[in-house]
């Protein structure tokens, strides 16, 4: 594979993936550096490629990969029974509702966000969500029911929180 080639089929995902790794993992320069690390990966095996049916997904994968083994490199412990929003509520003026959805998305365990993330934010179709995650489309369909759920739920609780704030400055 050329140089030329090498751009215009994994090069071009470089932006994805940055987005893709930044949801993972919160700090830009870390995500940024996840995806340099995979597109000298996939540089340094660049023969091997023409194997590969889809490379942006198999750089997608890489770069969960990577990106999964840094947060536990860093001992980072996401915890679906710790679900809390004090912070979030604490805020006196919400940012954007996109924001706070984000916010909502962070929390969510690792799957149901991921699931999340690729449907909802990257518009990716269940077959290239399955490949991506390694999960079959009916626990991929559940995952997804699930986070958009607790987002609803989420959103529901903040905005019946501040309408009643405001009723109560009105009175």
């Amino acid at each position: 594979m050329t140089q030329e080639t090498f751009k215009s089929v994994v090069f071009i995902h470089k932006d994805k993936l940055f987005r893709f790794a930044n949801r993972f993992l919160i700090d830009p320069q870390d995500a940024f550096d996840i995806v340099q690390e995979v597109l000298i990966k996939l540089w340094e095996s660049r023969m091997e490629l023409s194997k590969v049916s889809n490379v942006e997904a198999y750089a997608m994968r890489m770069t969960k990969n990577l990106s999964l083994n840094k947060i536990n490199r860093e001992a980072v412990k996401y915890k679906a029974e710790s679900y809390e929003m004090p912070d979030i509520q604490k805020e006196k003026y919400p940012a954007l509702t996109r924001d706070l959805i984000l916010k909502l998305i962070d929390r969510l365990p690792e799957k149901q966000r991921l699931v999340m993330y690729l449907r909802d934010i990257e518009e990716y179709e269940f077959d290239t969500i399955c490949e991506l995650t390694g999960i079959d489309e009916n626990a991929a369909r559940v995952n997804l029911s699930r986070a958009r759920n607790t987002v609803k739920n989420g959103l529901t609780m903040i905005f019946d929180y501040e309408e009643r704030r405001i009723r109560a400055i009105k009175s």
